[in-house]
């Protein structure tokens, strides 16, 4: 979510209208219906999390340690098994 101010991208009509209502204060206009994403989607974070995801079990599977796995991402123990156990999924 940026930030933008709403006289650089809207009629200064309509700013002084959301002025009437919300002085000063910072206003959330959310995504139209259709537009929304989920978390992560758009800057990338999710994916990062799924391919960091996919790397621990692969090394999990090729004879890495959980605890080794813990320590390398540094992640508690019982992330690196919530992780390995949704990926053997």
């Amino acid at each position: 979510m940026g930030y933008k101010k709403a006289s650089d991208v809207l009629p200064i009509e309509l700013v002084q209208i959301i002025q009437e209502y919300i002085d000063g204060d910072y206003l959330f206009i959310p995504r139209k219906r259709g537009n929304e994403l989920s978390w992560g989607e758009k800057n990338g974070t999710r994916q990062a999390f799924k391919d960091r995801d996919q790397m621990i079990y692969r090394h999990y599977i090729n004879g890495a340690s959980k605890e080794q796995l813990a320590e390398v991402y540094h992640l508690s123990l019982k992330s690196i098994e919530r992780i390995i156990y949704k990926e053997k999924e």
